[in-house]
């Protein structure tokens, strides 16, 4: 993977002080939101593609900032065969009546070098409240007109919380998020 570094602080403090709200487009094809889970002693790992995203930032204000990402459930994957065919099943994500996922912020505030932002997240049809941890990233041979930028989104869900409850013998509750969602400034 690229090798990225954290420039919030810069990217704040380039930001003029009556910056408003800038859009940025998705790049479906480096975004992705991958997730760890637990059965037994093990982790397992997936992934789900990103299918759209309405990203804005104002990297001075970042409580004008929003996001919403939604996700492409039918072709999520976790693992190998067996656990994205249980992934996917009517008892876990059912991804046949719920193909798509959500995440929409309703406030971003900043929190250390990062941001704090909570949002809406809506797996299966249903619809809780989250609080994920973000920081905005650059590629060392990105632009340093922050014209392309990384959101790195990380937090954890109990999928018991979303009626994701199917093969709960084998795999733990608690599932860790981190998104990548890769952006362009319009």
């Amino acid at each position: 993977m690229v090798r990225i570094v954290l420039v919030c602080i810069a990217l704040m403090l380039a930001a003029s002080a009556d910056a408003a709200a800038v859009r940025y487009e998705l790049d479906k094809d480096s975004s992705r939101v991958g997730f760890t889970f637990w059965f037994g002693e093990q982790t397992g790992k997936g992934f789900f593609p990103i299918t759209d995203a309405e990203v804005f930032l104002d990297l001075q204000n970042v409580h004008k900032s929003s996001v919403r990402v939604q996700l492409d459930v039918r072709n999520a994957r976790a693992g190998d065969i067996v656990a994205t065919s249980g992934m996917k099943s009517r008892e876990v994500l059912n991804a046949q009546d719920f193909p798509v996922a959500e995440f929409q912020s309703n406030s971003v505030r900043r929190l250390g070098h990062g941001v704090e932002v909570e949002g809406d997240l809506t797996l299966r049809g249903v619809t809780r409240p989250v609080t994920l941890q973000a920081r905005i990233l650059r590629q060392p041979s990105s632009p340093k007109d922050n014209s392309q930028l990384v959101l790195e989104i990380m937090g954890s869900v109990k999928r018991s919380d979303f009626g994701a409850v199917g093969y709960s013998n084998l795999v733990g509750d608690q599932v860790d998020l981190r998104f990548f969602v890769w952006v362009n400034r319009l």
